[in-house]
């Protein structure tokens, strides 16, 4: 368990953060300052309504009821006193109705924007990024963040005013019947407001901790409750150290929450006892000044004056704490609007250059360039303010995207590697484990960028390319191909939704799937699973291969997509990813060199340096690298008598 802090006051940096936070909450309003002017003006009227009540009610009394000259009761005033007060409430209802819908419509409309924004944002995020950052702590701000704030743009505003109205009214009130009391009861106010702003500040260092907590234990749902997190607990037998660790972070969420919870309360019990007894202090001071004690003036309390005051300033303490809480609300508040702008103030490492240029599809040729690249992985960005919780931490420990993230960020993942790949070339990259071959595929797309030299399509380099066209050029079909939870259908149409069904199908049986598909019960309407765990992993790698060849790009990055697979199904992929190959350039991670015999070139990485490149036979017959990881391969394997040339099976490295 974490030890707590004692946190009594804001940092420079944070209480300049609320500077900054205040004006952009601002500016998001700002499409809806027609509405806000509608709320303004409905809460004014209510409250000048509602402060007429008073005045009618003394008329009841004073001139329809007891007429000072002593006359009769006068029916006739006092009936339309009487409806007077009866439709004010009704009146103030319907406007309360409005008023509702438009703060309710104002404070939703804005976080549905700020949360699109954030979502947006997000999807122009580098991967890099996403390696850093638990899916769960992103989760966890697009959610749990953004209706934290929900509450100040749509109830607490409106609280404000109608509060703050309130409470000028009654204070012009106190002070026209007496600004002696009114001295006395607001000689504290000073002390209460500096109290209410560290109390506040520690609230938001409070708030700000809860939602990291609760960051955590999204993340750690996320993480044990996904299939994959299931399965992972079930086969180690960590389902109880799974819930131990859910546990530890529950109990941690629940200390602070109570801790925030309690953040005040004794301020508040300090505040409403002061109210409480300020009564009795007003009796003992109209005594002093009735008697002449205390020399104010010339000013006359009388007992009416006396017991107007004390009943203005009971009405007066309710919205008064009402303020401070909400106050406080307020500063909570600007700690999750911060942690929310954080994200959105995180440039996109991969961006497009003003003026990009487009690639046109109809004179793509998909010759790949790598022209003195060198590459190393960028340190994981921090967040200002964001904790490291141990194992437990938002930007923590980075997490590969690949097998060659595993580099430490000093280390160069690619050294000087020069290579070309002619268009419609098959050319395989080959290579020990964390040589860069999943370094390379990465920098075509833009996954990544180059940190010296240049990787160019077509004789333009990637980065002087617009986003949209390259994502285009470039398709890849991933040794762990990823299936969202829906239909096969829908699987398949993720590379071009517009594709007719006939397209699709056709897709399907390149890919050697259709049968496979039109087996199960409900055809191409058959659900997935998350991520696919309802189909086997032959069936998902050739769903993977249909939806790039429904994309059909020119260029074609293949991340060793058979190399978990049984002879039978690896065979049907290896049709499938012959039919993906054909007239278009393919780059192709191998580590089942039985696959690439009759590549086009074969490039051999070591360490991040480009070591070889050739043939088959022209890397056998020189005896380096290929060579190596050739006799390593097949050597494993005994060569029975009367068995088959072993090196023409697929044998897994």
């Amino acid at each position: 368990m974490r030890p707590s802090r004692t946190i009594t006051h804001l940092s420079p940096e944070e209480l300049r953060g609320n500077q900054q936070v205040l004006p952009r909450v601002a500016r998001m309003l700002r499409p809806y300052r027609g509405k806000i002017v509608l709320v303004l003006v409905a809460v004014v009227v209510a409250a000048a309504l509602q402060s007429v009540v008073p005045f009618l009610t003394r008329a009841v009394f004073d001139d329809a009821l007891f007429p000072l000259e002593g006359g009769k009761p006068d029916l006739g005033l006092l009936a339309w006193l009487v409806a007077g007060m009866c439709v004010i409430p009704v009146v103030t209802a319907l406007i309360g109705i409005g008023q509702n819908w438009l703060t309710s419509t104002i404070g939703n409309s804005a976080m549905a924007d700020l949360r699109g924004d954030l979502f947006e944002h997000l999807q122009r995020m580098e991967l890099a990024f996403f390696t850093a950052t638990k899916t769960g702590a992103i989760q966890s701000r697009l959610s749990n963040d953004v209706a934290g704030v929900r509450t100040v743009l749509t109830d607490t505003a409106t609280t404000i005013v109608q509060n703050s109205v309130t409470v000028a009214a009654a204070f012009v009130a106190m002070v026209v019947l007496s600004w002696q009391l009114t001295i006395l009861t607001l000689i504290l106010m000073p002390l209460f407001v500096f109290l209410q702003l560290r109390v506040g500040r520690r609230r938001q260092r409070l708030a700000r901790r809860t939602q990291e907590s609760l960051s955590e234990m999204t993340a750690i749902t996320e993480e044990a409750l996904s299939v994959s997190g299931i399965l992972l607990a079930k086969v180690f037998n960590r389902s109880e150290s799974e819930v131990q660790r859910y546990r530890e972070a529950n109990h941690r969420q629940t200390r602070l929450q109570v801790e925030q919870a309690m953040t005040g309360r004794s301020f508040f019990a300090v505040v409403q006892t002061f109210f409480a007894i300020t009564p009795a202090l007003i009796y003992l001071a109209a005594g002093w000044i009735i008697t002449d004690s205390v020399p104010v003036g010339e000013d006359t309390l009388t007992a009416g004056t006396l017991v107007a005051f004390t009943t203005l300033q009971g009405r007066l303490q309710m919205p008064l704490l009402q303020l401070m809480r909400v106050s406080l609300d307020v500063q909570t508040s600007l700690a999750l609007f911060r942690r929310i702008f954080e994200y959105l103030d995180l440039d996109p490492a991969i961006t497009e250059r003003p003026g990009a240029v487009a690639l046109d599809p109809d004179r793509l040729r998909g010759r790949v360039e790598f022209r003195d690249v060198r590459f190393r992985y960028p340190e994981p960005r921090s967040l200002s303010g964001t904790v490291n919780h141990d194992r437990f931490g938002e930007t923590g420990v980075r997490i590969s995207a690949g097998e060659d993230d595993a580099q430490s960020a000093p280390t160069w993942a690619l050294d000087h590697v020069s290579l070309v790949v002619e268009p419609g070339q098959l050319a395989a990259i080959v290579g020990p484990s964390g040589s860069g071959k999943t370094t390379a595929t990465y920098l075509v797309p833009r996954f990544y960028d180059v940190s010296e030299g240049a990787v160019l399509i077509d004789g333009h380099d990637v980065r002087d390319l617009t986003l949209s066209s390259l994502a285009d050029a470039v398709g890849m079909v991933t040794q762990e191909p990823y299936l969202f939870h829906g239909t096969i259908r829908d699987n398949i149409a993720y590379a071009r939704p517009s594709a007719t069904a006939d397209e699709i199908e056709r897709a399907a049986r390149d890919a050697n799937i259709h049968d496979r598909i039109m087996s199960f019960p409900e055809g191409y309407e058959t659900i997935t699973g998350e991520r696919g765990y309802r189909l086997s992993g032959g069936e998902k790698q050739r769903l993977a291969i249909a939806r790039v060849l429904l994309k059909d790009p020119a260029i074609l990055i293949l991340d060793e997509a058979t190399s978990a697979l049984d002879n039978e199904t690896e065979r049907l992929v290896q049709e499938a990813l012959e039919r993906a190959t054909r007239s278009r350039t393919t780059i192709a991670i191998a580590h089942r060199l039985s696959t690439i015999r009759s590549a086009d070139v074969i490039f051999g990485l070591e360490e991040g340096h480009l070591v070889e490149r050739g043939t088959h036979d022209d890397l056998i017959a020189a005896g380096g690298l290929y060579k190596r990881l050739y006799d390593e391969q097949f050597s494993r394997v005994p060569f029975a008598a009367g068995a088959s040339d072993p090196r023409r099976a697929d044998i897994p490295l």
